[in-house]
């Protein structure tokens, strides 16, 4: 299955477009185009784990979500006690 692409045009500075070309005549990307994508995915990667971290911070001020974690959390202790007691029993 071929993934949709959409042309963009960008303004960026020689210096990196020449580091791009550079980094395609030594192989070490297949092309510009391939490298700025890479480099664009592995950005918004980034910005996404920021964003969950943020979310995770507010989350641990927040006493209902606390609750409820600590509430699965002590729920999954009592199936591993369960698990463990068979594995003993074997």
């Amino acid at each position: 299955m071929k993934i949709k692409s959409k042309n963009v045009t960008f303004t960026l500075p020689p210096e990196l477009v020449d580091r791009y070309k550079f980094f395609a005549q030594q192989n070490l990307i297949p092309s510009v185009n391939a490298g700025v994508k890479e480099a664009l995915e592995e950005y918004s990667i980034k910005l996404e784990k920021e964003i969950l971290k943020d979310e995770m911070k507010k989350a641990a001020n927040d006493p209902l979500f606390m609750s409820d974690l600590k509430e699965c959390t002590n729920d999954f202790d009592a199936i591993e006690e369960d698990l463990n007691k068979e594995q003993n029993e074997w």
